[in-house]
């Protein structure tokens, strides 16, 4: 019974320290200890068969004596803290520190038995309440059984200590935020969005200060391109792009997803309506282009046309892959962020060089989230048929 006690205050204090609840974690971890040296101790020194292990009349008290005060000084913070959290918990500490009473009790010889029946009577009723509360709450995602309110409280919330955002962040399920990010990329602004991969800087096409601007919230070199993103293979159709019938074929199987192919540039790019970015996007003879498999990104193209997109991480450093990361990272160079949560992929998207897909075939630029030999096969596959 001691050994299965202290193991299930032990499990629950890693339990807790999992869910980042440190003040959890400690407090069992606490109680485990306690509930081992008290029941161990009790057993070693009172039980017959024992042949009294331990021998508490023989002036060797002072080492268990000097434990228990240690552990009732070091619940009594529990009980201050666990007062800020809820009832049921601030209950639990105070049950403890009742048992590590007796324990002083008994280290001193003076423990009456009605009394330990008592206490541990309270803390068994405590415990499997508190059990059965927690287990109740999170199966059923309601507080079904009460675990009552925090009986001290911080003066001031959360969101008053908190800075606020440095640029506008509206959620991408929300039609209002879509059309604010829009709007905002159609007046020449740079702005965080989600893709199919991870988070990307967007500016649109029709602005090349915006484009421009890209470059130096990234400190992005300038002869690194920037690719642009449209929402299907339609719109490329209808620009005419001269593109063979067995590049048409390999960006019918590719598209939409995470794979981007590069192509000869043209005129036909501001039919796409590119517009005036045409010198500020891809390099002078081609230019990057993806349908991106996301269907928020693909609102928000059709909204403001082509974008010039790039990853939203500053030169050289790691991908974003949460809208809280391009807040804290470039949050204060932007203009806006679009919310999505995490993204689909920890990785970019594959590049894939298409310029003389008749000659040579294709090549592997960048390896991202679709691995090169998929993309291979897909090739062969095509250009086989």
């Amino acid at each position: 019974l001691i050994l299965i006690g202290g193991f299930v205050q032990l499990l629950a204090g890693f339990l807790a320290f999992r869910k980042y609840d440190h003040l959890g974690g400690a407090a069992f971890l606490t109680f485990s200890a306690l509930w081992s040296s008290y029941g161990a101790t009790k057993v070693l020194c009172a039980a017959p068969l024992s042949g009294h292990l331990l021998d508490m009349g023989a002036g060797n008290t002072e080492g268990f004596t000097a434990g228990s005060v240690t552990f009732l000084v070091l619940n009594a913070f529990l009980i201050i803290l666990a007062s800020s959290f809820n009832v049921v918990l601030l209950c639990l500490t105070l049950a403890m520190e009742l048992l590590t009473v007796c324990f002083l009790l008994f280290t001193l010889e003076n423990l009456p038995l009605p009394f330990e029946i008592v206490v541990l009577s309270i803390l068994s009723i405590i415990c499997f309440y508190g059990a059965a509360a927690s287990l109740t709450n999170c199966m059923f995602g309601k507080d079904l059984l009460v675990m009552g309110p925090p009986l001290l409280t911080v003066q001031s919330s959360r969101k008053d200590r908190e800075e606020p955002l440095p640029c506008v962040c509206p959620k991408s399920h929300l039609t209002s935020g879509l059309r604010t990010i829009a709007e905002l990329l159609n007046t020449g602004a740079v702005c965080g969005v989600p893709t199919d991969t991870v988070y990307a800087l967007a500016a649109s096409c029709k602005h090349p200060q915006a484009i421009e601007k890209v470059y130096r919230i990234k400190d992005r070199p300038q002869e690194k391109p920037i690719c642009i993103f449209i929402s299907n293979l339609e719109q490329l159709r209808a620009a005419a792009p001269p593109i063979s019938p067995l590049l048409w074929e390999f960006m019918e199987n590719v598209y939409p997803g995470g794979i981007g192919c590069i192509i000869q540039k043209g005129e036909w790019l501001k039919k796409l309506g590119v517009g005036a970015g045409y010198s500020r996007v891809g390099t002078q003879d081609s230019i990057m282009i993806r349908v991106p498999d996301l269907a928020v990104l693909v609102h928000l193209i059709d909204m403001t046309g082509p974008l010039a997109i790039t990853s939203a991480n500053p030169s050289g450093e790691v991908d974003s892959t949460h809208h809280d990361m391009v807040i804290r990272r470039l949050g204060h160079k932007l203009e806006g962020v679009l919310c999505d949560g995490e993204s689909d992929e920890v990785v970019a998207s594959t590049v894939v060089n298409c310029t003389r897909i008749d000659e040579s075939g294709i090549t592997i630029v960048r390896e991202g989230c679709i691995p090169a030999g998929k993309v291979m096969q897909i090739f062969e596959k095509v250009k086989n048929r």
